[in-house]
């Protein structure tokens, strides 16, 4: 016997009233249901749909959900993992990096050439930290909204926004850095400073750019061929 649409769209139900959040997470468990249910009822044709249910879900114990789904959530989080660096490491193939090498070799001539090279530093630097803020702000209201109004949520969305809100970890540096600026020895004052000082600025650039938009982009094309669901929420 083969569950019907109806009796799959309450076990949705069901894994969300029993605090499974993410949709991803929600598929696999309702496969694993919809199986054993066909092949209870297949076994006994009298137990009733809402019977079987209930006979699989006795067997995860008195914890429901929760052991599985900390496991299919590790194993998913390690297999989104794998997918974003993979990403990562493939931006950088060598006509990206001859790209990355060329805007280094800009920054550092523009740095060069000027007298007031703390603050073309600072000025950008702050530009990116205002970027990366507004991407945080916007993808924290995107999940709040999804929560409030009950939309699907996807545990790679949840990852790729925990990279997001590392990208915070930049401000660090740039303390560091102006602290050297109100001594002589600035960075900014010797071509190795200089260099150092173009190479960060592109590197960091780089890193929010495929942080907040190269990534997300990839999560969206992974997503909609792995879920037809997130294709049709899309449009």
């Amino acid at each position: 016997m083969k569950l019907t649409t109806s009796q799959i769209d309450q076990l949705f139900t069901f894994t969300r009233q029993h605090f499974v959040e993410y949709y991803d997470l929600q598929t696999e468990l309702v496969d694993h249901l919809a199986n054993a249910i066909e092949a209870q009822i297949q076994e006994n044709p009298k137990l009733t749909f809402d019977q079987a249910l209930n006979i699989e879900f006795k067997k995860f114990g008195v914890f429901g959900f929760m052991d599985v789904v900390e496991s299919r959530q590790a194993a998913l989080g390690k297999k989104y993992n794998a997918i974003v660096w993979l990403h990562f490491k493939t931006f950088f193939a060598v006509p990206k990096i001859v790209l990355t090498v060329a805007m280094i070799s800009v920054f550092y001539t523009i740095l060069k050439v000027i007298t007031i090279k703390e603050y073309v530093f600072m000025g950008f630097y702050m530009v990116l930290i205002a970027a990366m803020f507004y991407e945080i702000y916007k993808s924290h209201k995107t999940r709040k909204n999804k929560k409030r109004t009950g939309e699907k949520r996807w545990l790679f969305e949840e990852i790729i926004s925990q990279y997001g809100n590392f990208a915070g970890i930049i401000i660090f540096p740039f303390n560091m850095m102006t602290q050297t600026f109100n001594h002589s020895d600035s960075l900014l004052s010797n071509d190795f400073g200089i260099m150092a000082v173009s190479f960060f600025l592109v590197s960091l650039s780089l890193f929010l750019f495929i942080i907040f938009k190269i990534i997300p982009a990839k999560a969206e094309a992974y997503l909609q061929a792995t879920y037809p669901e997130y294709k049709l929420e899309k449009l």
